[in-house]
């Protein structure tokens, strides 16, 4: 999606939909007010009517409106204005988006930017609501034989500010939410992939991928190098698998050396079927999940990296597979670290320990 930032009056604007919001008690916004004095009063009409009272969240979606230049003008639901927070802020951009996708509105022009947020600047609100936006118009259908179509999707979102001054900040704002969302796409993708797919050569692959694209090191140890540094615990996990496990290491250096790095650890079991411990069948599908420590650390290097951000990052994934068979670690089995810890394996689904 598309996300830029404008100041201007809601019904100058020529978009295929304008959205302003409503607050509880049927209390209109700036923007609502000035979309309902250039309408003659519809707006008001509505909200007396009770069609529209202003609870947060709900939506009503007028169509060619009087006095204004777009197709359509979204009313967003609130909440009461002397609680209007952050979670207030985040629900009301959620439910506009969303009516948007749904409804062929291809793009908008969004004014609930403009509405103050307690303890919260102009920039907050924007890069907020890219990341709401884009998180309210995710799909994960790359599985799909026949992924479903949106009819005429979301494709641009025009974020509105206050002044002409806010510009500046409002499009620096814009660029760090749309970086942390695709980050977090990026994670939710690894998340909902399945274990036959994303497995720990998969995981590394994907790794060196991102590596070379946004331009950090990677280097991945295969098990031949994790058996020379002797990291027992973590392969003792791995026995069961045929997966190859896999220790990837990413680093981005974007402040100078002399700057102590973050370092950011990262739990990629790619499935955990709790070894001999064996987990009850129900639900065990979702242990495809145990990975997303993984994901995550994946989705932040990734918007560091695209944020050119001026700091150190070191991601440490230990990948592998929790599975049983003839070689698997067994309860009672002891095993020693890289560090020369003897560790004793009493319930062999506590991987996680293991190999972090």
């Amino acid at each position: 999606m598309e996300f830029t930032i404008k100041s201007g009056s809601p019904e100058k604007q020529r978009s295929a939909c304008v959205v302003v919001g409503v607050f509880d008690n049927r209390k209109p916004s700036l923007s609502a007010d000035l979309i309902d004095r250039a309408s003659g009063g519809y707006i008001g009409e509505i909200i007396r009517r009770g069609d529209m009272e202003g609870k947060l969240g709900s939506t009503l979606l007028l169509h060619n409106v009087k006095g204004t230049l777009a197709d359509r003008v979204l009313l967003v639901g609130l909440g009461k204005e002397r609680d209007f927070r952050e979670r207030e802020f985040r629900g009301a951009i959620r439910a506009a988006v969303r009516l948007l996708n749904e409804t062929g509105s291809y793009e908008a022009v969004v004014y609930i930017t403009e509405e103050k947020v307690k303890r919260r600047e102009v920039a907050w609100r924007v890069e907020h609501a890219v990341v709401v936006a884009m998180e309210a118009v995710y799909r994960f259908d790359q599985m799909k034989s026949q992924p479903a179509e949106v009819r005429r999707p979301l494709r641009k979102l025009t974020l509105s500010v206050p002044q002409r001054s806010d510009l500046t900040s409002g499009e620096g704002a814009a660029a760090r939410g749309l970086a942390i969302a695709r980050g977090m796409d990026l994670a939710r993708d690894l998340g909902n992939l399945p274990g036959n797919i994303c497995t720990p050569t998969h995981l590394a692959e994907r790794a060196q991928a991102l590596a070379h694209e946004l331009g950090f090191k990677c280097e991945v140890f295969d098990r031949e190098k994790l058996e020379e540094l002797k990291m027992g615990s973590f392969l003792s996990v791995t026995n069961g698998s045929d997966q190859s496990p896999k220790f990837i290491v990413l680093e981005y250096w974007g402040a100078g050396k002399k700057q102590k790095p973050f370092i950011l650890v990262g739990k990629g079991i790619t499935f955990d079927s709790g070894g001999i411990s064996l987990k009850p069948g129900l639900d065990m599908d979702q242990m495809k999940f145990d990975m997303c420590g993984a994901a995550s650390v994946f989705g932040t290097l990734y918007a560091i990296a695209e944020l050119k951000a001026k700091i150190n990052v070191i991601g440490l994934v230990p990948a592998c597979e929790n599975m049983p068979n003839g070689r698997a670690t067994k309860p009672g089995d002891i095993v020693k670290s890289m560090s020369g810890q003897t560790i004793e394996v009493l319930n062999t689904d506590a991987e996680g320990r293991l190999i972090l």
